[in-house]
């Protein structure tokens, strides 16, 4: 007995040989983040180039822990948002944000949204504290990267994927349709699909059920990956579909 316990101990080791690596070299390589990632806030602006932020301080007040600060001001002769007033002031202490993104939902013209960025850190109080000037995409509608943020590539794609809900306020009839207005650099962003049809090419969004279930417990594996099914299931998904001659 003593040496089968001995032996036994290496069955878990030797069973994940057989499977898929999931570890990465972070932070030299880092996975893709989900679209709804709540990472670093974004100020957009309009393709005209105006801010889309127009100083109703809203954000400031439903923020649950008080970390935004903003103050509005009427629009000069020459005027920085279509509104009547604009964010003069608007500052995020983030070393009390907590990422909920209640501020995202709350912003009637969303001006800030959330990038996927997360991994940023501080060597001075003060640098957590990010200004208007930090905040405000710049002119190719990118997030401006600060010294202190480790930006890859496409952790500033579909900012604020949690306020891009497919049925807004419950309605199933505006399921699909786009509510929001376009973005400088970016144009009209697509709006989510639903989570029973195909996946929106602008999210590319995948379950980690259906991504990783080959690290999942037996029992918890979705029937259609089980046995012979699941051998059909991953060819066909390995498989490029070809286009039926004569098909629209």
């Amino acid at each position: 007995m003593g040496a089968m316990s001995f032996f036994g101990g290496f069955r878990l080791t030797l069973a994940h040989l057989t499977r898929p690596t999931v570890t990465v070299s972070y932070p030299q390589a880092k996975r893709p983040k989900q679209p709804r990632q709540h990472g670093r806030h974004v100020l957009n602006r309009y393709e005209d180039g105006m801010e889309k932020c127009i100083g109703c301080e809203l954000c400031a007040g439903v923020c649950p822990v008080g970390c935004i600060y903003v103050r509005g001001k009427d629009n000069p002769d020459d005027p920085v948002s279509p509104g009547e007033r604009y964010g003069y002031v608007y500052e995020i202490n983030y070393l009390r944000c907590i990422h909920c993104d209640l501020c995202v939902e709350a912003c009637p013209t969303q001006a800030i949204t959330e990038s996927k960025l997360f991994e940023f850190s501080f060597t001075n109080r003060a640098d957590a504290i990010y200004t208007k000037a930090e905040l405000v995409v710049d002119d190719a509608g990118e997030p401006r990267h600060l010294p202190w943020e480790d930006w890859r590539e496409g952790e500033s794609a579909m900012t604020g994927g949690w306020m891009r809900a497919t049925s807004p306020a419950g309605a199933a009839d505006f399921e699909g349709v786009t509510q929001w207005s376009a973005e400088l650099g970016v144009g009209l962003r697509e709006a989510e699909a639903g989570q029973s049809g195909p996946a929106n090419p602008a999210t590319g969004t995948k379950s980690l059920r259906e991504a990783y279930y080959k690290h999942l417990s037996p029992a918890d594996v979705p029937a259609e990956r089980r046995g012979l099914a699941g051998m059909l299931t991953a060819l066909r998904a390995r498989t490029p579909r070809r286009r039926i001659k004569g098909a629209a």
